[in-house]
Order: C-alpha cells, then sequence, then structure tokens
C-alpha cells in the first residue's frame, strides 16, 4: 500500500512538472496576445455547440498544422488552413460572416496556432482561442482525434523528435 502511495505522488509530480514546463516552452514562443482554451473547455463548448439549437453556441475549429500533419489526424470538424501557405482569403472563406463566431484555432503545441490566431485577430474576428497545449494535450488527455477517412485513431503526427516529446498518448508519426 506504501509503495502505491509513493507511486501516485510521483505521478502527480511529474504530471505538475510537465505542466510547468510547457508554460515555460509556450512562454518562450508565445506572445499571449491571443487567450488560451484547455482541451477541457474546448470539449465542454464542443459538447455545447452540438446539442446547441442557438447561432451563437457555434464555434469553428481551425487546424493550423500543415495537410500532411492533418491527414494523420485532428480533432473531429476542423478545417485545416495550415500554417506555412496560410491564406487569409481562402480561410475567410471557410469562416462565417459575423466576426464574433467562437473560433479555435490550434497546432500541435499552441506555436503556430498563435500565430494564425493572431493574423485572424488583424483581420477583425473577435472572438478567438488559441488551444493550450493543441493537440498532442487534446490526444494526451485521452480525447478523441480522427484520420482524413473520418475515422477514430491513435496516430498523431508529431512534427518531430525535439516537438513529439510532448505527445505522451497514442501512437507518433513524423
Amino acid at each position: 500500500m506504501k509503495n502505491l502511495v509513493y507511486v501516485y505522488l510521483f505521478c502527480i509530480v511529474c504530471s505538475v512538472n510537465a505542466q510547468k514546463n510547457l508554460n515555460q516552452l509556450l512562454k518562450k514562443f508565445n506572445t499571449e496576445t491571443i487567450p488560451y482554451i484547455t482541451s477541457n473547455s474546448l470539449e465542454k463548448l464542443i459538447q455545447q455547440s452540438i446539442t446547441s439549437t442557438q447561432s451563437n453556441d457555434k464555434i469553428i475549429l481551425l487546424d493550423s498544422r500543415e495537410p500532411e500533419e492533418f491527414e494523420i489526424s485532428h480533432i473531429n470538424n476542423s478545417i485545416c488552413v495550415g500554417y506555412n501557405h496560410f491564406n487569409m482569403k481562402e480561410t475567410i472563406k471557410k469562416l462565417p460572416t459575423n466576426k464574433n463566431t467562437k473560433i479555435i484555432v490550434y497546432c500541435s503545441l499552441g506555436i503556430r496556432s498563435e500565430d494564425i490566431a493572431e493574423k485572424l485577430k488583424k483581420a477583425g474576428y473577435t472572438n478567438i482561442y488559441n488551444l493550450y497545449g493543441g493537440i498532442f494535450d487534446w490526444k494526451n488527455q485521452g480525447k478523441t482525434v480522427v484520420n482524413k477517412q473520418q475515422k477514430t485513431t491513435e496516430k498523431v503526427h508529431a512534427f518531430n523528435k525535439e516537438w513529439g516529446k510532448w505527445l505522451v498518448k497514442g501512437d507518433k508519426v513524423y
């Protein structure tokens, strides 16, 4: 029993340290001009959006990873807008005309997505959030991702070996 308590405490310490390290990583690369939304909060918003008849409860999910990453897996019902070849005019065609519609942008960890979200903000969109920890945190929290055939998958494009260390659940694809 005593060993079980030690294992439990070790897991809590590791989890807190991982969160602290992710905070440090995001602070290093992000300006935090776009507010974060957590995976758990996003999951609740998705559920509300599905069951709601109110148009103001609808959300748009934008994946700012590259198409080859998106094809491996993405959050269901998200739209791939890319990063390296992001095109504002093409993206705007995919968005509602109401610039106050809630838009959540994500990438692998939340770094590229902040850049894309800032571009949307400059274009006049007012209700934009950056998914904290990106699709990696989403998957690490045990949430579902789908592939290009819209089938549930355990595979997640891990971007590269350095960034892939942040994905601890699921099967890494490079």
